[in-house]
């Protein structure tokens, strides 16, 4: 085993622990650890991203649900687009997408860079949503379904999902609260059982039926983190989690900046 790979297996590990200590968020560094780490194409580290946060997502949402804190009626409304959504995209879209979309001179627009480079815009608003402290403002009012925009948004989501293998929940936890005058606390818990099943019907669904998976390295991967989930939570209670949130935040901002910079002026 290489250095690369011992260092991409305890990046694995780190994943988990965030994840354990900040509540949220960690996973989205699956695909950049999949992709230059490990070397794996854009393909299969959405895919495995998809596997990775879908479990991690729902060890987190089962154990929110054991606190009373999932409203299952708002997992299906908003669950059922997204779900549609992601799994099209990964079955039917993601693998008719050309390895070059234009060229202009000696620049070719890959399918990579299209992938990854969206990947890194929408790490900057995820980056900006741990940034920002969440107002814990209580809803007095009814659960109230705005079906049609409900639609929309569970398509664009699931859509984004599919094509970036990141869960999207900085953009589920407002659309929860705004479109179904969910509570914050229970908006963040319902949030971690829609994107688990969107992202794992998505890779069972979609990239499980049209590609070969690496099943051995996958368990090995995911298992890493759901240990980390464990370690994280344990250190939670000895660190304040909001602090390293906002760190952490920076720190995907960062990342952002380093996969746009390798996919558009390195991998060139």
């Amino acid at each position: 085993m290489e250095v690369i790979e011992i260092f991409g297996y305890a990046s694995a590990l780190a994943i988990g622990i965030s994840l354990g200590l900040i509540g949220g968020g960690g996973s989205i560094l699956a695909v950049p650890v999949l992709a230059y780490l490990f070397s794996v194409n854009e393909k299969v580290a959405t895919a495995y991203s998809l596997f990775i946060v879908g479990t991690s997502a729902l060890f987190g949402g089962l154990k929110q649900h054991f606190k009373g804190l999932v409203d299952w009626r708002t997992v299906i409304v908003f669950g059922i687009p997204a779900i549609i959504s992601v799994t099209i995209i990964r079955y039917y879209v993601v693998p008719a997408l050309p390895d070059v979309f234009f060229s202009v001179s000696d620049f070719n627009f890959t399918r990579r860079m299209a992938m990854f480079g969206l990947f890194a815009v929408l790490m900057i608003p995820a980056a900006f949503s741990m940034l920002e402290e969440r107002k814990e403002k209580e809803n007095t009012g009814d659960i109230q379904y705005n079906y049609p925009l409900i639609l929309v948004e569970g398509i664009i989501v699931g859509a984004i999902t599919g094509v970036i293998g990141a869960g999207g929940g900085f953009l589920i936890i407002p659309a929860l609260v705004i479109l179904a005058n969910v509570e914050m606390k229970v908006a963040v818990a319902t949030s971690l059982i829609i994107i688990a099943l969107k992202s794992l019907l998505g890779f069972f669904l979609g990239d499980a039926l049209t590609m070969e998976i690496d099943w051995p390295f996958l368990a090995i991967f995911t298992s890493l983190s759901l240990v980390g989930i464990f370690i994280g939570s344990y250190l939670g209670n000895f660190v304040n989690g909001n602090k390293l949130k906002k760190g952490f935040g920076y720190f995907i901002f960062v990342m952002a900046i380093f996969i746009f910079y390798m996919e558009f002026f390195i991998q060139q």
